[in-house]
């Protein structure tokens, strides 16, 4: 039988051998090769560094010359800007094997290299949804021009997206293309582990689905997906506690000296604090987060790769495949709150012969290590999170409404669900959306034509309704200069706060004394400062917890289990403590409801954020009403006896209600106010509820301590 190198183009496979200099495809690469001939959906899935891109763009290069495509044909779409810089010579180099270009466009390239790309079209478009959208409504660009050649994209880290609202606007800016070329757009998905890869494939092919044939490309994974994580000996994994920041940098800086190592934190202030607190140990340090300027981290990144004895800190901006060099170690902060999170950043290790993957744990505090404990316990049963999309994404129908207006200047009131191919929600279901929209005048209509009104003129106009082009509200930063150099963006809090004696502030590391504010063009120029410095950032959008399987794995943890790798004395007798403490709210026949020394009654569901929001709307005659949602309990009302408690518990299964949302969560919920109220409250609820969880809590007899019967 015909190997796939052998069916790639003849030229593709020249320089495989020759060029590259390997001895064959991996077989990710080998499996690819004949469903991406046949023009067949895939999804190709292999761990971090598992030649993914290769996979996939040799296949379509070979297509591309062997069936002589025209124009740019193929667009590679990633969620992070700094991946597509990274990617760009790679693809340059692949391309032009071929004779063929790749071009980049990203909201960081220029308005000159953009005229550019007009002018001359590339093969090979590097890009994000973003900017794809950006390009549909933009008067500049000759959409059918541009995009009537398309015949493939290409979705890296297609987990990434469909995990948030930017997979469903990606989805329907893919539609979009499809319409704009007039043909189907063969699409290919690359995705590290995740618990459903089945579903995660037919996601991918929106409306295509079922209509076009599709393959799970996933050989390195064995049979089943779930068991298929990395083979990473027990060994390699080490869960330490250290009880704090201090002395968490202690540790980097006198562990793996000589070595590459990456430091993950999962908030940009642990970022810099722990950074500036290495670099005061002399270590070589480096940062990178989402509020550094882009030259900030590329000088980071960059730097960071060509050094041997050093340490890059950093958020999940590193996460994804970023190249930063061969890495020695990888150590964690704490606790990412997914296991795969954990495989992604595992994955950054032993890329190099002779080296494995490894990961050390350092926990900070109780909940720290309870919490790394939990995520390796489940890690080590083969078990991943299943991709699951944000039910009902109302708002990102109504942003694509708009959106579609702006593209297309005029859309037929009864011919718009066309433009989606049919693709659910963006259907004729969306039809009181669009009469809102009509209603409250963010849409005129005249001659039975829609057209943008002047309530989204007024709301999202501003810079060509660029505003209108991306789906999260961020929280609002100020931009931080010395002297004419960018470093970052704050949180204006830190501007505002009282203080005594100089504002001090911590970005990319170091401190900084604020010499001036200017409040309306948000900017703040500062100069160097001797130390102090304080890091702030809200968050923005809906608010998150752990997941129902990551507490009742916590729970297990709390009831005995120990996860198979190496624990440190320090973590064993942390662990032994937290144990100890916990005898009275974990029991391993069900849920506890116990009443503390203060008169405080809770009931310890160890359930999860969103399945403790349901419980506390379903059964809010027992809630204390100043309660706040909490991954492993919910406050009851200190009146209550067992009795009480027992007869409220006993239907509730039989009438779950979905979780209350305030103002505060609907303005956190961007294009909120182009939906009738009703809606856009429905749409958070369903995003905060976990109806199937907060069922198996109720299904678990409660055991009552500390509780009269009566």
């Amino acid at each position: 039988m015909t190997s796939g190198a052998e069916l790639l183009h003849p030229v593709v496979l020249h320089h495989v051998v020759n060029s590259l200099q390997w001895p064959a495809l991996r077989p990710l690469q080998e499996g690819a090769v004949r469903p991406l001939l046949d023009g067949e959906d895939a999804l190709l899935l292999a761990p971090t560094a598992g030649g993914k891109t290769e996979a996939a763009v040799f296949p379509l290069l070979s297509r591309m010359a062997q069936e002589n495509w025209s124009g740019t044909s193929l667009i590679y779409v990633c969620p992070l800007k700094a991946l597509l810089n990274n990617l760009l010579p790679r693809l340059e180099t692949y391309t032009g094997w071929l004779g063929r270009r790749t071009a980049l466009w990203h909201g960081d390239v220029t308005m000159g290299r953009r005229r550019a790309i007009l002018r001359d079209r590339p093969d090979v478009l590097l890009t994000t949804p973003e900017s794809l959208e950006s390009m549909l409504v933009s008067a500049a660009v000759d959409h059918d021009s541009f995009f009537g050649q398309l015949r493939a994209v290409v979705v890296d880290e297609v987990h990434a997206f469909a995990g948030d609202d930017r997979g469903w606007h990606l989805l329907a800016v893919l539609e979009r293309l499809g319409r704009v070329a007039g043909r189907p757009i063969q699409r290919i998905g690359l995705s590290a582990t995740v618990g459903n890869p089945d579903e995660l494939l037919s996601w991918l092919q929106g409306s295509g689905r079922g209509q076009r044939p599709a393959r799970l490309v996933a050989p390195d994974l064995g049979a089943t997906p779930s068991a298929g994580r990395p083979a990473v000996p027990a060994g390699e994994v080490e869960l330490d506690y250290v009880g704090s920041v201090h002395n968490a940098a202690k540790v980097i800086a006198s562990l793996h000296q000589g070595q590459k190592r990456l430091v993950f934190c999962d908030s940009r202030a642990l970022v810099e604090d722990l950074g500036q607190r290495l670099r005061a140990l002399n270590v070589t340090t480096f940062l990178s987060h989402a509020s550094l300027s882009v030259d900030e981290r590329r000088r980071a990144e960059e730097a960071f790769a060509q050094e041997r004895d050093c340490v890059i800190v950093a958020t999940s901006t590193l996460e994804l495949g970023i190249d930063v060099g061969d890495l020695d170690r990888v150590i964690q902060i704490n606790a990412p709150r997914s296991v795969a999170a954990f495989l992604q950043r595992i994955g950054r290790s032993g890329r190099r012969p002779g080296s494995s993957r490894n990961c050390l744990f350092l926990a900070l505090d109780g909940e720290g290590l309870l919490h790394a404990a939990g995520l390796l316990h489940l890690w080590a049963q083969g078990w991943v999170e299943a991709v699951v999309p944000p039910p009902e994404p109302r708002h990102i129908v109504a942003q694509q409404m708009l959106a579609l207006s702006l593209q297309q200047h005029r859309v037929g009131d009864h011919l718009w669900p066309r433009e989606w191919n049919g693709l659910v929600p963006f259907d004729k279901t969306a039809d009181v959306i669009v009469r809102h929209l009509v209603e409250q005048g963010y849409l005129d209509t005249d001659s039975g034509m829609l057209f943008i009104g002047p309530e989204a003129e007024l709301r999202f106009g501003r810079r060509h309704f660029m505003d209108m082009l991306a789906v999260f509200t961020a929280p609002p930063q100020f931009t931080v200069l010395a002297g004419r150099t960018e470093i970052g963006r704050t949180d204006p809090a830190l501007l505002t706060a009282k203080v005594l004696g100089p504002r001090l502030l911590l970005l990319a590391g170091r401190s900084w004394r604020v010499t001036h504010i200017d409040w309306k063009r948000q900017r703040c120029f500062v100069e160097p400062a001797e130390g102090g410095g304080k890091a702030l950032w809200m968050t923005g959008g809906s608010p998150q917890g752990l997941s129902y399987r990551m507490v009742r794995a916590m729970r297990e943890v709390l009831l005995g289990a120990d996860p198979p790798v190496t624990l440190t004395r320090r973590a064993k007798t942390r662990l032994a403590d937290l144990r100890e403490d916990a005898t009275s709210v974990v029991h391993p026949a069900g849920t506890v409801v116990s009443r503390d020394g203060d008169g405080e009654v809770r009931w310890w569901t160890w359930a999860g954020f969103r399945a403790n929001a349901t419980l506390i709307a379903t059964l809010s005659e027992l809630v204390d009403p100043t309660q706040r949602y909490d991954d492993a309990s919910i406050r009851l009302r200190p009146e209550l006896n067992s009795t009480m408690v027992r007869e409220a518990m006993a239907d509730a299964a039989d009438r779950i209600c979905l979780p209350d949302i305030n103002d505060r969560a609907l303005a956190g919920l961007k294009f909120s106010a182009a939906l009738p109220e009703r809606l856009a409250v429905a749409t958070l609820a369903a995003r905060l509820a976990d109806i199937p969880a907060a069922r198996a809590v109720l299904a678990q007899p409660a055991r009552m301590t500390y509780l009269s019967p009566t």
